[in-house]
């Protein structure tokens, strides 16, 4: 039996490799990804206020965001300093994009007022600047719910009053470990944050 030309050994050992790989590569098909998203309303609706706000109030965009929550992964704790992704679950839209606008919309419906962003339509002068720093929205140990840390400052552009701020820190806890629960808390919390910031 005459030894293989090198052209054809070399054929032979590409299609070996090239069936290694394809066997690793179509092993057992992952299950689809579950998307969530931050309802639009929590939960529990929040109170209406007594009487609307006289200020014209803006949000200042942009919020700032940890950067670890900038991904689409709905992240839990591991260890003592760890995060790692809730295996098959994404965020649909991503939070430094939710978390402003549902806090936008959230204190809108608390102060009985829009509450604007920039860049302003012409002819809106606000009274009242929001800034805002989200220093921590993570899940809890033991998935049990979610801790949130944020600071905030209100100004008044004129500078006729002087500037206030705040800070809070929210433990919310989840009706349950899954990722609907974890959600809904992340929701609630970002709900009760606005209620501190328009008391």
């Amino acid at each position: 039996m005459s030894p293989l030309p090198r052209r054809q050994w070399l054929a032979l050992l590409g299609a070996t490799a090239l069936a290694l790989l394809t066997g690793c590569v179509s092993g057992p098909a992952l299950p689809p990804a579950q998307w969530v998203r931050l309802p639009a309303m929590p939960a529990a609706p929040l109170p209406a206020p007594a009487q609307a706000s006289a200020d014209v109030w803006q949000l200042v965009l942009p919020l700032d965001v940890p950067g670890y929550l900038e991904r689409d992964a709905l992240l839990v704790p591991q260890g003592a300093a760890g995060l790692q992704p809730l295996a098959g679950v994404r965020w649909a839209e991503p939070l430094r994009d939710a978390v402003p606008r549902l806090l936008r919309q959230d204190l809108a419906t608390l102060l009985g007022t829009t509450v604007w962003v920039n860049p302003l339509p012409p002819g809106v002068q606000p009274t009242r600047q929001l800034r805002i720093e989200l220093l921590q929205l993570d899940v809890a140990p033991g998935r049990s719910g979610v801790t949130l840390h944020a600071r905030w400052s209100v100004a008044d552009p004129q500078g006729r009053t002087p500037a206030r701020s705040g800070e809070a820190r929210i433990s919310q806890p989840a009706t349950a470990t899954d990722a609907d629960a974890l959600v809904l808390a992340h929701r609630a919390a970002l709900a009760r944050l606005a209620e501190a910031i328009a008391s």
